[in-house]
């Protein structure tokens, strides 16, 4: 595991929305920000801001953040209970949404969402893709199940504990090799 970047070449970076979303809304909880019509605002300032470090540290010349898209996919017409014992979004969280998407397009950050495909399916398309082109990738999410999608140019970075998982820090965090996982 390594702290920073070492390539001199400037990666693709996937980031994962939804994940962010998520660890941004529940850091802020305490905190509770808010407009001055009372709208929630917390999740919204830390994602930007996780965004924005991300940013100035990597310089990519690439970089796409990927959100689920609302509705079912397509593991829930493979089984029905799919996700079922989840708790419902709460309900602070759900009118940051769209305002955070736009705020990211806004900035000119690529957004993608593909329809009945789960975000965490669309960073792993992308990576292999972009692996097999020999591009450097870092996948910024703090998923573990997205370790199993570290190889020679792929890795995952935990901007919440400021760390980088290689193919050695798989091995090491979880005693086995990515394809393993």
């Amino acid at each position: 595991m390594s702290k920073k970047k070492t390539s001199k070449n400037k990666p693709l970076v996937l980031v994962d929305g939804s994940s962010y979303l998520f660890r941004a809304f529940h850091a802020t909880q305490r905190a509770d920000l808010r407009t001055s019509a009372g709208e929630p605002t917390g999740a919204i300032m830390v994602v930007l801001n996780m965004l924005y470090k991300l940013l100035d540290e990597y310089s990519p010349e690439h970089i796409a953040v990927v959100f689920d898209a609302p509705g079912k996919t397509f593991r829930n017409d493979l089984y029905d209970d799919y996700k079922a014992n989840r708790p419902p979004m709460p309900d602070d969280l759900r009118p940051q949404i769209e305002p955070l998407l736009e705020a990211i397009e806004a900035n000119g950050i690529p957004l993608v969402r593909v329809a009945d495909v789960e975000a965490y399916d669309v960073i792993g398309t992308l990576a292999r893709e972009a692996s097999k082109r020999g591009l450097e990738t870092v996948i910024s999410t703090s998923d573990k199940d997205m370790a199993q999608l570290v190889a020679d140019n792929v890795t995952l970075l935990d901007t919440m504990s400021d760390t980088r998982l290689d193919t050695d820090g798989v091995k090491a965090k979880f005693g086995v090799a990515p394809e393993q996982i």
